[in-house]
């Protein structure tokens, strides 16, 4: 996991080639202005899910992984909490190959107040449970960018 302020993200170029294609997108555009739903930088290897969604109580969650993309997520507007679980606890519930999508149980390794300003890079394989409401403004806009390893 790294969590960090977004002007700092150049930081993180040469780890891998996908990510540094999201970081220059990220470093060159208005993130803002990205419309809601999947927007393709390189096909399937780096792709953005722009969305709007309510965040939830800390109960509502669930830890999730991917394992062939870590997420790059982003809050454009709206504040929530994302925690990051510990790998060595972790049990997996459920995993859907197509969908690059499980839902796993862990324990509490990081908890991270995001908001504008802020990013996450969940690595694959790491437990992540986003969306937990930070405040009784539950109301997000965020970006996703999916970068496969």
């Amino acid at each position: 996991m790294i969590y960090d302020k977004i002007n700092n993200i150049v930081l993180y170029k040469g780890i891998n080639k996908n990510l540094d294609t999201a970081i220059d997108y990220i470093l060159k555009n208005d993130l803002l202005a990205l419309p809601i739903g999947r927007t393709d930088l390189d096909g399937s290897q780096v792709y953005i899910n722009t969305m709007e969604a309510n965040a939830g109580s800390l109960e509502t969650r669930n830890y999730e992984i991917h394992k062939k993309y870590m997420d790059i997520q982003i809050d454009l507007a709206g504040v929530e909490i994302i925690h990051t679980g510990d790998m060595g606890s972790m049990n997996i519930e459920s995993y859907d190959e197509t969908a690059d999508f499980g839902v796993v149980r862990c324990s509490l390794l990081a908890s991270c107040t995001m908001g504008p300003g802020n990013f996450i890079i969940c690595m694959a394989g790491e437990p992540h449970k986003p969306g937990i409401a930070a405040s009784d403004d539950t109301l997000l806009k965020k970006a996703v960018f999916k970068v496969h390893i």
